[in-house]
């Protein structure tokens, strides 16, 4: 793999970024912008109406967020000058043909002057809606390839996907593209064209009906969920991802395609600063419930590797991968996470949130601390569902009774009960499989990418994205926790 200059790539390009709000879309603004401000031009993609709305989201949701206080600190009072200078939002919407575009001169100044495509739109809920996430991570996916298709000087699209595309497969997980119609059960039919119209006329149904959208939208969400299992796909999310890759694979021609598979995405190591975080992400969820006194128990195999790695990683990852494969058609697929060189396992993540909040309780609004204690872990779902039965089921059964006999007077409490057991429920099926995940990701392709950036070039320490330079008990102890109560607690 020949692997020049990365600076020297990306100088006097221009960059299309799908997704542009997103957690590490903003992550790759902020290096590239940072690290080489002779880019000639990002444009951004917006999910907006029009310029002025997309102007405000580009303000409020990217450029003013702490992530670029250490660009606004280079820059000072040229800050806003070299903004509209280099940045180009772009509203549109990749649900859409030709990407949502609405003005005509910009489609075509984008047509004919784009070099890069990072394409890291996508809907991350594990529970959406299929229509959604259909005409986001499936349907978005393609639209993106046929505009890239359309650009005259475009040298590489970077599609970023997930690396569990490979649902609840254990044991070594290659680096390998899926194929048209390929399950991971074995079950034949699946037909991508058939999924859209099945969607269509499920949505149809339901509106005839004169449902209310919370209802439909409840329907949807347990129609993606079948429409998953019936595949071998643990949720909606992955499987739409899946069939996103399978249609660029496809659809791709000559074009230099290459797909990003990242595990499960923390906090920053080092740049911009370490510990910058967006959002409730997976694992933190948990450290989040936990600070704050509410969780009471975890489900997991405590022995499991949790496949982490830091946003920055990814961000140096891709930017690496765009610079290596310019101008070379075919695909490859790098999976970028943790587990081959440096696994964490969740009895680590179990010792690093006692010891954080035992050091550094969480304090209420009333002032006093939180006081945690080890956590109970049950290690199968069998052990859940005992305590479920227990501590909740019977109860909710034995309140069905009293209710009955007493009118419905206890009809509120007992519908209110009755919902959250059923939320809890859904949620620990729906994490279920990474709580209990067997698999390691392999990354051979990324290691030897990892390689040509460290000997073809003086920028390894710039564009650092090897998991086994990290020390994960002060990371998660100086960096990512504390980031996490800093950007996520409320």
């Amino acid at each position: 793999m020949e692997l020049e200059s990365i600076l020297q790539f990306i100088q006097n390009k221009n960059i299309l970024v799908t997704g542009a709000t997103g957690f590490l879309a903003k992550i790759f603004v902020e290096k590239i912008l940072r690290v080489q401000p002779n880019v000639k031009k990002l444009y951004l993609l917006l999910r907006a109406a029009d310029k002025k709305s997309a102007t405000q989201r580009l303000h409020n949701e990217i450029i003013g967020k702490d992530l670029f206080r250490v660009l606004r600190e280079k820059w000072g009072a040229g800050m806003n000058s070299i903004v509209s200078e280099k940045l180009t939002v772009v509203p549109g919407d990749i649900s859409l043909e030709d990407l949502g575009l609405k003005d005509s001169n910009l489609r075509e100044e984008m047509l004919s002057q784009i070099d890069v495509i990072v394409n890291l739109a996508a809907t991350t809920n594990f529970d959406e809606r299929y229509d959604v996430a259909l005409d986001i991570n499936t349907l978005g996916a393609k639209h993106v390839l046929n505009f890239a298709k359309q650009c005259v000087k475009l040298k590489v699209l970077v599609h970023v996907s997930t690396a569990y595309v490979c649902g609840e497969k254990d044991g070594l997980l290659l680096e390998n593209p899926y194929h048209m119609g390929e399950t991971l059960n074995g079950t034949s039919g699946l037909d991508i064209d058939s999924e859209i119209r099945q969607v269509q006329e499920k949505l149809r149904e339901l509106r005839a009906e004169g449902l209310t959208e919370q209802t439909i939208t409840s329907d949807l969400k347990d129609f993606g969920l079948k429409r998953a299992n019936i595949y071998g796909w643990p949720n909606t999310y992955v499987f739409t991802k899946a069939m996103g890759e399978m249609l660029i694979g496809d659809l791709k021609e000559n074009l230099p395609l290459v797909i990003v598979r990242p595990t499960i995405i923390t906090s920053t190591y080092k740049e911009p600063f370490p510990g910058w975080v967006e959002g409730v992400r997976t694992i933190d969820s948990l450290a989040v419930g936990y600070g704050k006194g509410k969780l009471t128990f975890f489900l997991c195999d405590i022995n499991a590797i949790a496949d982490v790695i830091p946003a920055d990683m990814v961000v140096n990852a891709i930017i690496a991968a765009m610079a290596a494969h310019a101008n070379q058609p075919g695909e490859v697929i790098y999976q970028v996470g943790s587990s081959m060189r440096n696994p964490v396992k969740y009895s680590n993540f179990h010792d690093y949130g006692f010891r954080f909040f035992t050091e550094k309780p969480w304090i209420n609004k009333d002032g006093t601390p939180v006081k945690v204690g080890k956590v109970a872990v049950m290690g199968s779902m069998t052990t859940f569902h005992r305590y479920m039965t227990i501590r909740y089921l019977l109860l909710l059964k034995g309140l069905e009774v009293v209710n009955t006999a007493f009118c419905q007077y206890f009809k509120g409490t007992y519908v209110d009960l009755n919902r959250k057991i059923k939320f809890v429920m859904r949620l620990v099926e729906l994490y279920r499989p990474y709580l209990f995940f067997k698999g390691v990701f392999d990354d051979m392709n990324t290691e030897k990418l990892q390689m040509a950036v460290r000997e073809n070039t003086t920028e390894a320490d710039m564009f650092y994205f090897d998991p086994s330079c990290i020390n994960w008990d002060d990371y998660f102890m100086n960096i990512h926790l504390p980031g996490v109560v800093k950007y996520v607690f409320k």
